[in-house]
């Protein structure tokens, strides 16, 4: 049986006051999210994410430091790429990108 006034909780040590979460870092962390409901095929979300981690490490020297987030909104017309992976596909996402990260520089 536990004792009446003891407490075992691993938060007992905790800090009265948190650690603040508006301090930016001071690099550029990236996220991204690409919705199955968006792109079906693990294939195509792979290839969307990997477009963007590309193209936001070539516009990191442009981008003021923070947290950034890319998500995809809608999806791209399947019929007009070939497969899941296409070349065609990775230049589309690639060219919509460099757009986007362009408008974001300063």
């Amino acid at each position: 049986m536990r004792e009446a006034g003891r407490s075992n909780l691993s938060t007992v040590h905790a800090p009265l006051v948190p650690e603040p979460v508006d301090d930016l870092p001071a690099g550029h962390w990236l996220g991204s999210v690409v919705p199955k409901r968006h792109a079906r095929r693990s294939v195509t979300r792979s290839l969307l994410k990997r477009q963007i981690r590309a193209v936001a490490s070539r516009h990191a020297a442009h981008l003021p430091p923070g947290l950034w987030l890319v998500r995809l909104r809608a999806p791209f017309a399947a019929p007009g790429f070939v497969s899941a992976a296409s070349s065609a596909l990775r230049d589309a996402a690639r060219s919509e990108l460099e757009l986007l990260f362009t408008r974001a520089a300063p």
